[in-house]
């Protein structure tokens, strides 16, 4: 099982990173100003880490409602998803992969590792 990594920025907002238990980061969240809606992140994510994934990539992709996963190809030719909660806010995000499969198996180990990862904060 993996962990909810919080941290406190050095200007003073919370992020967190879902880590797998290998240690890898699968996803980043955005700066937050408290604690407190950094825990509300982290709880969208636990929430919503089943939910449909949108390859972008894809011609005439399906244009599923949120909470989706987006796939999607970056400037740098990387492939990158986000996972958006049900407001559309992008409560969850990818490093880049070289291959579209390596981003599909980063949105798995999301599923994988977050319904009943731990939350560890880093004061």
């Amino acid at each position: 099982m993996g962990k909810f990594a919080v941290s406190i920025a050095q200007d003073g907002k919370y992020d967190f990173n879902l880590v797998a238990k290998n240690g890898e980061i699968i996803g980043t969240s955005q700066g937050y100003e408290s604690e407190e809606s950094c825990m509300v992140g982290i709880h969208s994510v636990k929430e919503n880490c089943h939910a449909h994934v949108e390859d972008q990539t894809e011609k005439n992709p399906p244009n599923y409602p949120h909470p989706k996963f987006e796939i999607f190809t970056g400037k740098d030719e990387q492939f990158y998803f986000h996972l958006k909660a049900k407001n559309g806010q992008i409560v969850l995000a990818s490093e880049g992969y070289t291959a579209k499969e390596s981003a599909f198996k980063g949105i798995q180990s999301v599923g994988d590792n977050a319904p009943e990862a731990p939350v560890e904060i880093n004061k």
